[in-house]
């Protein structure tokens, strides 16, 4: 009996070693393909694409120390952007303007539908007090039917 026990323990013990080696194989399949891409590296964004937990990431020194050296190499300040395609600041300003201009016309458009709308509802409203009421007789009078 104490034989089966100590085989079951050894046996969960291979098999937590291969989960662990075929995560890590993972992580480092996905540190490759990021690399090739030179996207933006950070932490969470690696567990995501890798399917590990941040918390498992940062109990890998070897993974944890190749990420901070990618990120050192990859500075914030590096742009993304060639900067033939970059806005300038004066395109910005004319993208600004056009998109205030854009605001003020729908807002006219806006108060007409609102003006338009009003007027509508005003004349159903009318409409409704000032049509005239059937009398009580009226109402008992025989209709035809369709047959």
């Amino acid at each position: 009996m104490e034989t089966k026990m100590a085989d079951r323990i050894e046996l969960l013990r291979e098999a937590a070693q291969a989960r662990h080696t075929a995560t890590l194989r993972r992580a480092e399949d996905t540190l490759r393909t990021l690399k090739r891409r030179g996207a933006p590296i950070t932490f969470r964004g690696f567990a995501e694409a890798a399917g590990v937990s941040r918390s498992w990431l940062y109990q890998q020194p070897q993974l944890r120390t190749e990420l901070d050296r990618l990120r050192q190499q990859r500075s914030p300040r590096d742009p993304t952007v060639p900067s033939a395609e970059r806005a300038t600041t004066d395109s910005l300003r004319q993208q600004i303007h056009a998109y205030r201009e854009e605001i003020a016309r729908l807002r006219t458009e806006n108060a007409g539908l609102y003006e338009q709308l009003a007027h509508r509802l005003g004349q159903a409203r009318s409409a409704a007090v000032t049509k005239p009421r059937a009398t009580p007789l009226e109402d008992m009078s025989p209709r035809e039917e369709p047959f």
